[in-house]
């Protein structure tokens, strides 16, 4: 070894570290990103306030646990319904102005919500109601909210920006329950609401410095007809399908979610039931935290197979594991890959649709991921009943793993995905710089 060889070692760690940390450029070189990134950051802390709140209201006003879990059937059908609808409008408006429109009536529902809970004693009806309009107000503005990054941030930063975003979310799905668990058993679910209020407020104070992000040039009013053209451009793109399909694999036969009390009383690890409704957030936002390495893929179709099977095999883990601490690992690899998955999905996307479509092809991505887990939750609940609650967690992966790798074969344009040689993605670059050179 020679002499300067101990000094060359603290260099080498900050390249390593300067390797893995997140990429800030979008932050650094777009104000409207840096006011989007924070306004949703602020906006996820108060929605977790409300989502642990309502079911806790809920079960204090009925004692019933189907009365808390109906609230998931009256919100899916206006998400998948507005959530198409939400596509062609993003594709037809200005999408700040629909983003910021759409960020108002959510916060006025949040205030009914509030007004219930200050009554002398709140009713059950209007909570079903606000939920299933939140549902259709969060459909309507989602493929808006997807579509505004591409335009905000340049085309070769995009898989930076949608990094710093899943940190983001990340950080608030284990954050936020943390804190509204504090604020519910303190304050009580109307101090729970006030914060979501309060919230809603200063993130429409940061969408309203934006600037308009029009629709492009000769974009069609909304209408059934424009939402089928959606439909069939996805068709159209097999490596969008393979997104689409994929996504709803892995949801459909490795989303346990719904018998992780069960499988804490197996292993006699009550105790450890939160825990384990955080520990794939928590893997999410260990990737997120260390995810400067994702700016440099450029095969992202491949990363998005082998995330889906680092998800599933990670579920393996967590059904055949005896011990909690092996459960909790195999949650957490769980959730780094699917935030890996969650990237590369958001990258094929914003890099290879052209912007005209974008809106429409959010709303169908909404209607994939929304449907997957939902049926997840029916399928590890019947197996559950049939084969153990261990065996549906692991049979559900190793199902994963073999439908992953079935849509793997089927689909080889989603494995040869290459953003520097794509035709679509060489396309929508192309039409950036025009739409930069016409703004100059």
């Amino acid at each position: 070894m020679t002499s300067d060889e101990p000094s060359r070692r603290p260099g080498r760690l900050r390249s390593a570290l300067r390797g893995i940390r997140p990429d800030m450029s979008p932050w650094r070189s777009s104000r409207d990103f840096r006011l989007l990134w924070t306004s949703g950051s602020v906006t996820a802390f108060g929605s977790f306030l409300t989502y642990v709140a309502v079911p806790l209201q809920l079960k204090d006003l009925t004692g019933s646990s189907f009365a808390v879990g109906l609230v998931g059937a009256v919100e899916l059908v206006p998400l998948i319904v507005f959530g198409l609808w939400g596509g062609a409008l993003a594709d037809a408006l200005d999408r700040r102005r629909l983003v910021l429109l759409s960020e108002a009536g959510l916060g006025l529902l949040s205030g009914l919500l509030l007004l219930n809970a200050l009554l002398p004693r709140p009713m059950l009806w209007p909570v079903y109601l606000v939920a299933a309009l939140v549902a259709a107000l969060g459909g309507l503005q989602r493929p808006a909210l997807d579509a505004l990054t591409p335009r905000i941030v340049a085309h070769d930063r995009l898989p930076a920006a949608y990094a710093l975003n899943s940190l983001s979310r990340n950080a608030a799905s284990v954050a936020g329950p943390a804190l509204a668990g504090v604020v519910v058993a303190t304050a009580g679910v109307q101090t729970a609401y006030a914060l979501d209020v309060a919230t809603f407020g200063a993130s429409l104070l940061l969408l309203a410095r934006m600037r308009a992000v029009p629709p492009s040039t000769g974009a069609e009013k909304p209408s059934l007809r424009t939402i089928a053209t959606g439909v069939k451009y996805a068709w159209s793109r097999p490596d969008l399908l393979g997104t689409y399909a994929i996504d709803l694999c892995a949801m459909l036969f490795a989303y346990p979610v719904a018998v992780f009390p069960f499988l804490a009383g197996e292993l006699d690890a009550q105790w450890a039931l939160g825990l384990m409704y955080g520990a794939s957030a928590a893997g999410a936002l260990a990737v997120g935290a260390t995810s400067g390495w994702t700016s440099r893929v450029r095969r992202h179709g491949r990363m998005l197979v082998l995330a889906a099977l680092g998800w599933g095999t990670a579920m393996v883990l967590a059904g055949l594991a005896g011990e909690i601490w092996l459960v909790l690992l195999g949650l957490a690899l769980a959730g780094g890959a699917d935030q890996i998955s969650g990237i590369a999905r958001s990258v094929i996307w914003s890099q290879s649709v052209p912007d005209e479509l974008r809106g429409r092809l959010a709303g169908v991505e909404l209607l994939s991921y929304s449907v997957g887990p939902q049926l997840g939750q029916v399928r590890v609940g019947g197996m559950a009943a049939v084969i153990g609650v261990r065996g549906s967690v692991w049979a559900g992966g190793l199902a994963c793993v073999a439908g992953v790798l079935g849509l793997a074969a089927a689909l080889p344009k989603l494995l040869a995905y290459d953003s520097r040689t794509d035709p679509h993605a060489a396309a929508v670059r192309a039409a950036r710089r025009q739409a930069e050179a016409a703004a100059v």
